[in-house]
């Protein structure tokens, strides 16, 4: 067997043939718990119309050869094929079905208004957002929970669900999905990539700050991942677009996804994380709020905590979550 013959076999029925079966299938994609190491939920996803792979969890991916180097821990090519040739000489395709599970709602007695409680308003100016565009985005959410009323602010997706976020919560009314903003008219062949609605809106409060006449708001599409777990599907979205910019999170997940979306598409994506770096992510960034002086305001505390300095007491808030 040559490299150009072994990557013609599948990499879905190779894994198959390992004693790997998926997890559930999503568009073009199958969904494995990783074989390269433990774990509990499914991050390990093969591209069928591609025939590659990539672990999420590892950030990292490629091809069927570069799946065995890491399954046999070998550079050595002609070993590599040999093991795959050994391991699907009699591999044929496979179907899968997924039951769907049903899950009871966390969330009762869901009420949907317009953005106007000053609490949400008052969260959202420190926060350094616009409210306008706040209540241009967002939805005011009054809800149960364990018999108990609540409210929040309400960010939809496309699954009809919401990203739930006040003062003291920040969480998810299910289904969990991302949210794709189009825009009217003709298709735009650019979309900017976020990993929360609160970078979503630090972007446009910052567009509307420093262009007031022109900002532009309007000129590309948008991607909200609402979590980098949701990046399969986010990447199933992003396909139609010329210029895909990332402007996620400096940290490591942040890092992970941009670079899964790269791999997925590689000249159409720009990383945009650099415009911010220094500060944890682009509300940082609108906020002024540079990771040192988050950090040495944390160790400030901890230190006043081990000598025994009292600290300025809260001040009282309204009932939130």
């Amino acid at each position: 067997m040559n490299i150009e013959d072994a990557k013609k076999i599948s990499i879905a029925d190779y894994l198959h043939s390992l004693g790997y079966s998926p997890v559930k299938r999503q568009g073009n994609g199958l969904w494995y718990k990783s074989p390269l190491r433990e774990e509990h939920e499914a991050s390990f996803k093969v591209n069928t119309d591609r025939n590659l792979w990539y672990d999420y969890g590892a950030g990292k991916g490629g091809n069927i050869i570069t799946l065995a180097k890491e399954l046999y821990c070998s550079d050595h090519v002609p070993y590599l094929l040999d093991r795959i040739a050994e391991q699907t000489p009699h591999v044929r395709p496979v179907s899968f079905s997924f039951p769907q599970r049903r899950t009871e709602p966390s969330f009762q007695h869901l009420e949907i208004h317009d953005l106007a409680h000053p609490a949400l308003l008052h969260y959202l100016q420190g926060r350094g957002i616009n409210i306008e565009l706040a209540k241009r985005e967002c939805k005011e959410l009054h809800f149960t929970h364990n018999g108990k009323p609540y409210f929040a602010i309400g960010f939809p997706n496309m699954a009809g669900g919401y990203e739930v976020r006040n003062s003291f919560f920040k969480g998810c009314i299910a289904p969990k999905d991302i949210t794709h903003i189009r825009q009217q008219g003709e298709p735009r062949e650019k979309c900017l990539v976020f990993e929360g609605f609160m970078d979503y809106l630090s972007f446009l409060t910052l567009r509307v700050k420093n262009c007031p006449n022109m900002p532009c708001l309007e000129g590309q599409d948008y991607v909200i991942l609402n979590s980098t777990a949701n990046v399969s599907k986010a990447i199933d979205a992003l396909s139609p677009y010329e210029r895909i910019h990332c402007m996620l999170d400096n940290d490591a997940a942040g890092y992970r996804t941009t670079q899964a979306i790269a791999l997925e598409y590689s000249y159409r994506v720009r990383d945009f994380s650099d415009n911010y770096r220094g500060y944890s992510d682009l509300n940082d960034y609108l906020c002024g709020r540079k990771q040192e002086q988050k950090n040495s305001t944390s160790q400030a505390q901890e230190v006043k905590q081990e000598t025994g300095q009292r600290t300025a007491p809260r001040q009282k808030r309204g009932r939130g979550i």
